[in-house]
C-alpha cells in the first residue's frame, strides 16, 4: 500500500472522525438556487502556463471545480498522455493562488495518492477506468478512509449495470459524496456525436440511484464545438444537476481533443444563453394542469398495456399453429412488412423512426419468446 494512504488508515481515531463529519451526498454537486454545478477547464494540462492561463480566465465564469486531466489515457500509443504527476502541482497553485477547487482523473491507487499529497479536491473516474471493475476496486480499496468526493463517468461500452457496480465499488469504501458523470458511448458506425448519448442509460440510473447527482460531460458526447450548447440545454431539460465542459486558453492548439474545446470567453457565453430549469414549480394552476394531463397519460397508458396483451395472445396462438405444423417462429419477410409499414404511418402520425423502430423491435422480441414458449 502506498505510504500516504497506509499513514491515514493506520489511525483509526482519524477514520473515526473522517466518518462522523462525512458530508451528505448533495452538498458538493448539487445545485445551488437552481444553478447547476459547473465543472470547466482543460482536456489536458498541457503546461504550467496553460493550465494557469485558462484557470484566471475561467475564474469570472463563476465555476464550482477546475478540471484537468493529468495522466490522460489513450488510444493508441505515440499520442500526448498528459503531462504527468508533475501537472499536479500546477493544479495546486490553481488552487492556492487563485482559489478554484480542482479535480482530475486517476486510474490506479498511486494516481489516487499523489493527486491526494497535492491536496487535489475532487477526483474522477474515467471511462475506460469505470468499465474495468479491477481497475475501479484498485481505486476504492486506495479510498478507504479517504474523505474526498468522487465523479464516476460512464463506462465506454452501453452498460448500465457496469456503471452502477463502479460506483457502488465507491460507496463501499465509504466516499460519502459521489456523482455519475455522463459523456456518451462508444457506437461503431457514422453518428453525428463523438459518443452516442443514450439518454435512457442515464435516466435509468436515474432512477435506480436517486440520490446520486448527474453531471452531464457534454464535451465528450459532442466531440466538437457546434453541439456543445443544445446538449447541455437538453441535459438541463433532464433536471440534470450540472455540466462538465472542457475549456482551454488556446483550443485549436490543444494536445487533445482540440476539436471540443472552446476558449473561457466562448464558455462564459455559452452558459450565459441556457436555460436554467426546476423540477417543479409553486404555480398551483400549472400543478392543476398538470394532474389532468398526466391521469390522461395513465389513462391511454393503460389502454395501449390492454392493447398489448390482447397482441400477445394472438402471438401465443399463432405459436402454437406454428408448433404443430413444424414452422419457424421468425419470419423475416413478415417482420420487415410490420416494421416498414409502422415507419410510415408513425411518420404521418409525428412519431420519430427511431422511436417506431425501438418500440416494435420491443415488441417483436416479445412476441417472438411467447410463440416459441407457446403450450398446448
Amino acid at each position: 500500500m502506498c505510504s500516504y494512504l497506509s499513514n491515514r488508515k493506520s489511525n483509526s481515531f482519524e477514520l473515526m472522525i473522517l466518518n462522523e463529519i462525512a458530508v451528505s451526498p448533495d452538498t458538493m454537486f448539487s445545485k445551488n438556487d437552481n444553478r447547476p454545478f459547473m465543472i470547466a477547464g482543460p482536456c489536458s494540462a498541457e503546461s504550467e502556463a496553460q493550465v494557469m492561463e485558462t484557470a484566471r480566465a475561467l475564474l469570472s465564469a463563476d465555476i464550482d471545480l477546475f478540471r484537468a486531466g493529468v495522466w490522460k489515457p489513450r488510444t493508441r500509443p505515440g499520442a500526448f498522455d498528459g503531462a504527468g504527476s508533475v501537472a499536479l502541482s500546477w493544479l495546486q497553485r490553481v488552487k492556492n493562488e487563485i482559489g478554484l477547487k480542482t479535480t482530475t482523473e486517476v486510474a490506479s491507487a498511486q494516481q489516487v495518492e499523489e493527486a491526494l499529497q497535492h491536496e487535489i479536491d475532487v477526483l474522477w473516474i474515467g471511462a475506460r477506468s469505470s468499465a474495468n471493475p479491477f481497475s475501479v476496486q484498485e481505486i476504492a480499496n486506495a479510498l478507504q478512509g479517504v474523505d474526498i468526493p468522487v465523479m464516476v463517468k460512464n463506462p465506454t461500452n452501453p452498460d448500465l449495470e457496469l456503471w452502477i457496480g463502479a460506483i457502488e465499488r465507491i460507496q463501499e469504501a465509504g466516499i460519502k459524496q459521489i456523482a455519475a458523470v455522463h459523456r456518451g458511448f462508444s457506437t461503431y458506425g457514422e453518428s453525428i456525436f463523438r459518443n452516442e448519448p443514450y439518454w435512457e442509460i442515464p435516466i435509468e440510473l436515474r432512477r435506480r440511484m436517486p440520490s446520486i447527482p448527474l453531471i452531464c460531460d457534454n464535451s465528450h458526447i459532442c466531440g466538437n464545438r457546434v453541439d456543445l450548447a443544445s446538449v447541455a440545454q437538453y441535459a438541463l431539460d433532464l433536471n440534470y444537476d450540472g455540466l462538465m465542459m472542457e475549456t482551454h486558453c488556446h483550443p485549436d492548439e490543444a494536445k487533445s481533443d482540440p476539436q471540443q474545446q472552446i476558449t473561457p470567453q466562448a464558455y462564459k457565453e455559452l452558459i450565459g444563453a441556457l436555460i436554467f430549469k426546476r423540477e417543479t414549480t409553486d404555480d398551483a394552476d400549472f400543478l392543476k394542469y398538470l394532474d389532468e394531463v398526466r391521469a390522461k397519460i395513465d389513462e391511454l397508458d393503460l389502454e395501449v398495456l390492454n392493447l398489448l396483451a390482447k397482441r400477445m395472445k394472438l402471438s401465443e396462438e399463432i405459436g402454437l399453429h406454428k408448433k404443430h405444423t413444424k414452422v419457424s417462429v421468425l419470419q423475416v419477410a413478415r417482420w420487415n412488412e410490420i416494421l416498414e409499414k409502422a415507419k410510415d404511418m408513425g411518420r404521418e402520425r409525428g412519431l420519430s423512426e427511431g422511436f417506431i423502430s425501438h418500440y416494435l423491435s420491443a415488441v417483436h422480441q416479445e412476441s417472438i419468446a411467447r410463440q416459441a414458449g407457446a403450450k398446448d
